[in-house]
């Protein structure tokens, strides 16, 4: 592990760091060092600990000592994402927040590019990045495209995340205004926030690389895909009758050949169909 001291702005920061951890003891390190390392430098970063049982609450503590800007809750109980989220954001001196996984690697123009953007333009409430996803072993395996207008954005939600979760920066307020991520998802939280703040707001990404996302074989979005995918349905549902989506024939006919595939086509054949078609902007 390496420290720097560096030249703590103490102005009040203008972003906050969302940093959820549940035992990533191996790899919170080095996504604390890519926060640490942005060209920009009035930041907090807050680290929710959520009950861990490894060292990971020990190595933020370290990093506390030699950085005034780390700030860190621990959770008594393991609170999952979307509580772990909704507790950093309350807690948040800023209007301005950014979210990183403890896992994931933050390009040193990230906080920078994303703050300037939402500056210049105030409609947007949500603005992403592209990303490169490594494995555990830190090979980059494929990279992630995403489109970068409004219009677009809500044209996929009824087939793919708009964003990647980690890759976000948003404005507090207007999470506030919809309640924040529903904690009784244990999965799907971010999908049920996008479709009830894209009701009313405008989303953004830029395209750059400027987040490298690491994909564990733990992943809870490959471990329980099943779940994922069946709330994911329901939520697509509550979006046309309570927000008066309006989803094309093609996002019909996509989700129904989802569904049955759900049955009859094993789950690593979905995997690998779903991210082939995404790298090569299909769907």
């Amino acid at each position: 592990m390496t420290y720097r001291r560096t030249n703590i702005d103490h102005k009040k920061p203008l972003i906050t760091v969302l940093m959820p951890a549940y035992n990533m003891e191996l790899h919170i390190d080095q996504a604390i060092e890519s926060i640490l390392d942005q060209t920009f430098h009035n930041f907090e970063l807050i680290i929710i600990d959520d009950a861990s049982s490894d060292k990971t609450r020990n190595i933020i503590k370290a990093y506390m000592k030699k950085d005034a800007r780390i700030k860190m809750i621990i959770n008594k109980k393991n609170l999952k994402l979307a509580g772990s989220l909704n507790e950093g954001i309350e807690k948040a001196k800023t209007q301005i927040i950014a979210r990183m996984d403890p896992d994931d690697i933050s390009d040193p123009e990230r906080l920078i590019t994303q703050f300037k953007f939402l500056k210049e333009h105030p409609r947007v409430a949500i603005v992403g990045t592209n990303i490169q996803i490594i494995n555990n072993e830190g090979k980059i395996i494929s990279k992630r495209e995403y489109p970068t207008t409004s219009a677009e954005l809500k044209k996929i939600m009824f087939r793919y995340s708009p964003f990647a979760h980690p890759a976000i920066m948003f404005r507090k307020n207007i999470f506030e205004e919809f309640g924040g991520y529903d904690e009784t998802m244990k999965v799907c939280e971010d999908i049920d926030l996008w479709f009830k703040i894209g009701s009313k707001y405008e989303f953004a990404n830029i395209p750059k690389i400027l987040l490298t996302y690491r994909l564990l074989s733990t992943s809870g979005t490959h471990s329980n895909l099943k779940t994922v995918e069946i709330l994911g349905f329901k939520i697509k549902f509550n979006a046309i009758y309570k927000y008066h989506y309006k989803p094309s024939i093609y996002d019909i006919l996509y989700n129904l050949l989802e569904f049955i595939s759900l049955w009859f086509i094993p789950d690593k054949i979905r995997i690998w169909s779903y991210n082939f078609l995404r790298s090569r902007k299909l769907i």
